[in-house]
């Protein structure tokens, strides 16, 4: 087995290849069109189900699950065979996008043509769906490929602040089109922003990898590293004991908790009105661009531990206000506070984390390791959701939104102080 470190520290080389480059910057341009035309999508195909073709709760249920689950169960297989492809990743993540640009593309197409059913919508949701995560298995290792290690933390940051960018301009966007267009229609959006992203990655030549110096390794130690279930499962649980990845999975898990008693709280305990809410939210975008932009000098300068220190304190501020605050100024700044530091806190700890996995991990793996990570936060946001639901129906939306606060500082003060008596030091090696 070989033993790797969560997040790497002294090992990155003094000097590296130029980054960004022009690989880089078509990847991060592709990504931030695909994502920002997602985010329109993520808008309009519920408001197109729901006023177009009158679906029910239920319906509207089954379709925040497909939309989510393909992808979810279709990650780790994926990623499993993606880390055995010796052929270029880009043009695959490429077909990828043209098979989602086809798949959006039917939806305005079928509804123009008087067929489009809430059954056909779910359909279409789930395929949109299970090519997402086979396109995420491949953007791991490409990124690696065309990245030096010494910049992945960087890399990680500039697509996370371009993803916090495109979650609040991609509903804007929607919003305002919807104003005006059929939502069916808006749904183009997507699909053309899709056939962008394609035309972008066809033009990223991976070549060889930054740090191709090393002695290829023996095929059947490659067939070793690809294994199955169980060695995935192993590395599940070598994970789930990582200081950094630990704090990732509580933030989601809270974030998913949040997630259906928010705007509820908001509306109904605070009586703050909607428009209000929706500008507020905006400062999300803000902390995720400036926790992204920042994240490679803040490694550079503080070191990994550090960083995921920050990242971790960030978050668990986040929430210290809000669910205390009363109707005015001080609910205000509670969402202000939530959104900004929020962001900022997990966008770093997510770019840390993802950024130390892709540098430690065997080539032969990265794919599997990476899907691994999103897998597990993945999950802990799902699982969160009817919990949250839950608490909300049980004893109200504000002490759901104080039972977040205290499962977020149960969970990230003790490591905040344990990070603090271990002077930072990174985690022991896990084995991969």
């Amino acid at each position: 087995m070989t033993s790797t470190t969560l997040v790497g520290g002294d090992e990155q080389a003094a000097q590296s290849p130029t980054f960004p480059d022009r690989r880089f910057r078509a990847l991060w341009v592709a990504t931030g069109l695909s994502q920002a035309g997602s985010a329109v999508s993520n808008v309009t195909i519920p408001v197109c189900a729901a006023v177009t073709l009158g679906a029910s709760a239920l319906e509207m249920t089954w379709l925040a699950m497909i939309e989510l689950l393909p992808s979810l169960l279709i990650r780790i297989p994926a990623a499993a065979w993606s880390d055995g492809l010796r052929r270029p990743r880009a043009p695959m993540m490429a077909a990828c996008n043209l098979v989602q640009a086809v798949i959006m593309g039917l939806i305005p197409l079928l509804w123009w043509s008087g067929v489009l059913t809430i059954g056909l919508l779910l359909v279409l949701a789930a395929a949109a769906s299970f090519a997402l995560g086979v396109y995420s298995a491949l953007a791991g290792p490409l990124m690696v490929q065309i990245v030096p290690k010494a910049h992945l933390v960087e890399a990680n940051g500039k697509m996370s602040a371009t993803r916090s960018v495109a979650d609040i301009s991609g509903p804007a966007l929607g919003g305002a089109l919807l104003a005006r267009i059929a939502a069916p229609s808006v749904v183009l959006v997507d699909s053309l922003s899709f056939l962008a992203s394609a035309a972008l990655l066809v033009r990223v030549r991976a070549g060889k990898a930054p740090e191709s110096s090393e002695k290829p390794e023996r095929p059947e130690k490659r067939e070793k590293q690809r294994l199955g279930f169980a060695a995935n499962l192993r590395l599940a649980v070598a994970m789930a004991r990582q200081s950094g990845v630990r704090a990732m999975v509580a933030v989601a898990f809270v974030n998913g908790l949040t997630q259906p008693v928010l705007v509820l709280f908001l509306v109904r305990s605070v009586h703050m009105r909607p428009p209000l809410i929706g500008t507020l939210l905006a400062f999300g975008a803000v902390g995720g661009v400036a926790g992204g932009m920042l994240v490679g000098r803040a490694q550079k300068a503080l070191g990994p531990g550090r960083t995921l220190a920050v990242g971790t304190a960030a978050s668990l501020l986040s929430l210290a206000l809000l669910p205390f605050a009363s109707a005015g100024p001080s609910a205000m700044a509670g969402l202000v506070l939530l959104e900004l530091a929020g962001s900022f806190g997990g966008t770093l700890l997510i770019a840390t984390v993802f950024g130390g996995l892709q540098a430690a991990a065997p080539r032969e793996r990265i794919a599997q390791v990476m899907a691994m990570a999103w897998v597990q936060l993945q999950a802990a946001g799902l699982i969160g959701v009817p919990v949250g639901g839950a608490l909300a129906i049980a004893f109200g939306t504000r002490w759901a939104m104080v039972a977040a606060f205290a499962v977020l500082a149960a969970a990230l003060g003790p490591q905040l102080v344990r990070w603090a008596l271990t002077r930072w030091a990174p985690d022991p090696p896990i084995a991969v």
